[in-house]
């Protein structure tokens, strides 16, 4: 059983439940740029992955349009959408689990890193991380093998020490983004990725729960 030193947590879909601020984003910048809104599933779709990229798939746009879409995004998400969020139950206890056992517990999202450190601060969580890692806002650092490469440089991890590191996430491409990375990885059921996905994307281990998750990083199942 391999004990973990550090942990590196997604955030959408992992730390908190953003979806609603997210998909009310999604509505405000595709009624403003005259598209007809998707259903609900293409909605949560946009949860968890690069948002330009994300809106060139869904809607079949250029990279000029993607970039448009995302600065619609903002206009809403940068004022409400961001604080129509809330944390996960247990996720606090789990964080201070890990804290309490000497963890160095780190973030690796795909929200811009302004954004990440925002919410963390206003819901409180932000004591519990070492690290507040995330994209640029201007779009660079998107995909998430470059957010995870920047937060273990940031942190001076050498690679000798990725054997003991974790990516947790519930979206495939956290786990993608680990296995480049050459780190371990635990998927979590709660969030907006189903076991399916996270299986098909080559996920080490499964948790049903933030406690679940914790006691996989501690080594205690």
């Amino acid at each position: 059983m391999i004990r973990y030193k550090t942990v590196l947590f997604d955030l959408d879909g992992t730390i908190t439940d953003s979806g609603a601020g997210i998909m009310n984003a999604i509505r405000y910048a595709v009624k403003k740029y005259g598209l007809a809104e998707p259903e609900e599933a293409v909605l949560r779709s946009f949860i968890g992955p690069p948002l330009k990229e994300q809106f060139r798939k869904v809607f079949s746009l250029s990279e000029e349009e993607g970039r448009r879409m995302v600065s619609l995004y903002r206009e809403y998400y940068g004022e409400k959408g961001i604080f129509e969020n809330r944390v996960y139950d247990g996720v606090p206890e789990m964080l201070d689990t890990l804290q309490k056992a000497g963890i160095r517990i780190l973030m690796a999202t795909s929200k811009p890193e302004q954004y990440a450190k925002l919410i963390a601060d206003h819901f409180d969580f932000a004591k519990y991380f070492d690290l507040i890692g995330g994209a640029c806002m201007d779009g660079t650092r998107t995909v998430k093998e470059e957010v995870i490469e920047y937060v273990l440089e940031t942190c001076g991890i050498p690679k000798e020490e990725r054997k003991y590191t974790v990516m947790v996430g519930d979206r495939s491409h956290d786990i993608t983004g680990a296995k480049k990375c050459g780190l371990h990885s635990i998927g979590v059921l709660y969030g907006y990725g189903s076991r399916e996905e996270l299986e098909a994307s080559g996920a080490e281990r499964i948790a049903d729960t933030p406690g679940a998750a914790a006691d996989m990083i501690l080594g205690s199942v």
